[in-house]
């Protein structure tokens, strides 16, 4: 079975990167339309470069970066809080924000109850 091809808002993605980004800006929905037409904090500004210089092995922390059409296919390692985790750029990413596929809580698991946790286990001798 074939892929079926990524459109967005009716346009493929070769229409959506021949756009300039006020252009693309009036496909997205109104925060992120919003947070181009205001344009883009000093990081994400220097992050943007990178990617168009080509550059290999981009780290980042700036989580809060929308996902534009140039990043399309680069591979951008993303600050989890202890490590930088590598994120592959697809098509159905764009208009969300990095931070979104980098999560920063890991799932807590408990187990049994340690010893003075409760009135029983006082009595329980710790050998």
């Amino acid at each position: 079975m074939a892929k079926k091809e990524f459109r967005y808002h009716g346009k493929s993605l070769e229409e959506i990167k021949s756009m300039g980004l006020k252009e693309f800006a009036m496909l997205m929905p109104s925060k992120q339309r919003r947070r181009i037409i205001r344009g883009f904090t000093e990081k994400q500004k220097n992050l943007l470069k990178k990617i168009r210089e080509n550059k290999s092995n981009i780290k980042t922390q700036c989580r809060d970066m929308m996902i534009l059409p140039e990043m399309v296919g680069k591979m951008i390692k993303v600050h989890k809080g202890n490590k930088y985790v590598p994120v592959m750029i697809e098509e159905e990413m764009i208009g969300h924000l990095l931070g979104e596929f980098v999560l920063t809580r890991s799932n807590v698991s408990h187990n049994a109850p340690g010893v003075g946790a409760t009135r029983s286990s006082a009595s329980v001798s710790v050998k």
